[in-house]
């Protein structure tokens, strides 16, 4: 495609900059013109929407970038729109995500058959039995993702509708689900709304299914038992407890010798010691949902890469997040050695945690709104981190 003579976008470029030199480039170098000076007036987010929309007859997109103390304005070659798909993918991943999280929550009665066959058939039979499970984990899901979706569609950025994945015959029935922007975001602000929006609309429906499903549990013995496990404490979830039933859970036993608050502070960090012969939640599995909702979007919050905390990130601290990426790996390696499945986590951040949705406008910063909400969600992160998401019995 050919770009009309570098006078005309300068005198474009000079309606909302001060321009102090100016470079030719090529579409080989991914852009085809650059300034740099600085922006004229104080509303930056107001004068790219103003450049945006003169360039965007010419195929070209401005970029908006900052060097030191400099601004520096890219005209670059426009992405094509990404063309609309049906979301026959997105259904049927769905629907067999329903199924895999029903057969996950369902609760047969008697003893499981020794054939594998007979034992298939067995919980095929039961299956309806997990709609409670079912209905509230994939609530919680549903208004995750599509937190993130309407957010999109609400500021003009292309996103797919979520992507359900299914993972049969295990705990949840489900690793979860995503949808993928296909379009880079305006400025922070925009990125950051749309990282937030999934994590707070998640919650919105987790908290209440997880205080509907304790009021339902029951309290009862720690026993060992061959692959039973408790689930892991966050500081929120450990808190919805004390509110539901009036005491800290799992209460031990004994505390091996240590002062009350050093067996608290041990457990959490560590899972240690099994709080054996103790009393703890009889968890229903609608409380069991609402758990995996604070799991789920304590994973999602990890400060990195592509994940909804690298993008909040991002936004509140620009570059300055890449210096903390290996010491958050190394976090993680650390923890693993208390609970193993951290390891998977810190391996899965080496291809998620190394490269963040950059924005076109990378000189509009949030507004003081917007960093409240910020620090708001890194104390969300906070309480639903569990350290130990799962204690094993046996």
């Amino acid at each position: 495609m050919s770009f009309p003579e570098p006078e005309i976008l300068t005198s474009l470029v000079s309606r909302v900059f001060r321009i102090e030199d100016v470079t030719l480039g090529d579409s080989q170098k991914g852009w085809v013109v650059r300034y740099r000076g600085l922006l004229l007036g104080d509303d930056s987010a107001a004068a790219y929407d103003q450049l945006a929309d003169s360039v965007r007859v010419y195929g070209l997109t401005p970029l908006f970038r900052k060097e030191g103390d400099k601004h520096v304005i890219f005209l670059a070659p426009s992405i094509p729109e990404a063309k609309k798909r049906l979301p026959t993918t997105n259904i049927i991943l769905f629907l067999l995500t329903v199924f895999s999280v029903m057969l996950a929550g369902a609760t047969p009665e008697g003893t499981p058959p020794t054939d594998t066959g007979a034992q298939m058939l067995w919980l095929l039979k039961s299956i309806f039995t997990g709609w409670p499970f079912a209905l509230s984990l994939l609530g919680i899901l549903l208004a995750h993702e599509f937190g993130h979706y309407l957010m999109s569609r609400h500021h003009g950025t292309a996103a797919t509708l979520p992507y359900f994945i299914p993972l049969p015959f295990s705990i949840l029935g489900t690793m979860g689900a995503f949808i993928q922007m296909q379009a880079i975001p305006k400025n922070k602000r925009i990125l950051f709304d749309i990282g937030v929006a999934g994590p707070l609309a998640g919650m919105v429906v987790a908290i209440p299914v997880l205080f509907l499903g304790l009021s339902l549990s029951e309290l009862g013995p720690v026993l060992p038992s061959p692959g039973g496990f408790i689930e892991g404490n966050s500081l929120l979830y450990l808190i919805s407890k004390f509110i539901v039933f009036g005491q800290w859970l799992p209460a031990p036993a004994n505390t091996s010798g240590l002062a009350l608050f050093q067996h608290w502070i041990q457990y959490f960090f560590t899972g240690q010691p099994v709080p054996f012969g103790g009393t703890d939640v009889f968890i229903h599995p609608v409380a069991f949902a609402g758990w995996a909702g604070l799991l789920v979007t304590a994973l999602n919050l990890i400060p990195v890469g592509t994940l909804d905390g690298g993008h909040v990130t991002y936004a509140l601290f620009g570059d300055k997040v890449r210096k903390a990426y290996p010491f958050i790996l190394g976090i993680l390696g650390i923890m693993g050695l208390v609970w193993t499945t951290w390891w998977f986590w810190a391996i899965l951040l080496l291809w998620l945690g190394r490269v963040h949705a950059e924005p076109l406008d990378q000189i509009t910063e949030l507004d003081s709104s917007r960093r409240v909400v910020g620090a708001f969600v890194i104390i969300l992160f906070i309480l639903v981190f569990s350290p130990v998401p799962m204690v094993l019995l046996g």
